[in-house]
């Protein structure tokens, strides 16, 4: 009898492929940076934002499809204008909500990386040009339909968090 194969990026522990919750250390995470880890087989960005960043969400409101996360992609925690816990940190499915490409990211403001003069910073999609504020929430007139998903999370410690269990339970 054949063993099965050890576990690698292309086979993963079965309890992780089947959708097992998820660490992710977060600890040594420089502000501005961002990491991406696997759940369910999506990746789950995990962003942590500067004070500029922040400060950015709160302008852009009126430039917003759904400012205040009215949909329902996000837990009740996540419906603030941080989408988050800890308003440092934004963990979000990096998959668009139009045709599930994955979006890239285009944190600088302005032209730097080839957005309009009054580009905030966020995510672009490259498939069919939708973009997101640095909250995951998509702007108006956009293919996407509705803003990035936000995982069941948690933190464990403050800087471990899990993903895909929360204090409700597992999604």
């Amino acid at each position: 009898m054949e063993c099965p194969p050890a576990a690698s990026p292309f086979f993963p522990p079965p309890a992780r492929a089947a959708g097992a919750p998820v660490e992710a250390d977060v600890s040594k995470l420089a502000v501005g940076d961002m990491v991406t880890v696997e759940w369910r087989g999506k990746p789950v960005w995990i962003l942590r934002r500067t004070p500029e960043m922040l400060a950015t969400l709160e302008h852009n409101k009126a430039r917003l499809a759904d400012p205040v996360s009215g949909e329902p992609q996000q837990p009740e925690y996540a419906t603030n204008r941080q989408r988050s816990i800890k308003p440092e940190y934004l963990v979000v499915i990096g998959i668009c909500t139009h045709l599930g490409c994955s979006p890239s990211e285009k944190f600088a403001i302005g032209t730097t990386e080839g957005m309009t003069a009054d580009w905030p910073g966020g995510f672009l999609c490259p498939c069919h040009g939708s973009i997101f504020d640095l909250a995951g929430r998509v702007y108006l007139s956009q293919p996407a339909p509705t803003n990035l998903e936000i995982p069941p999370h948690k933190w464990l410690s403050d800087g471990l968090v899990l993903i895909g269990e929360d204090d409700h339970g597992m999604a």
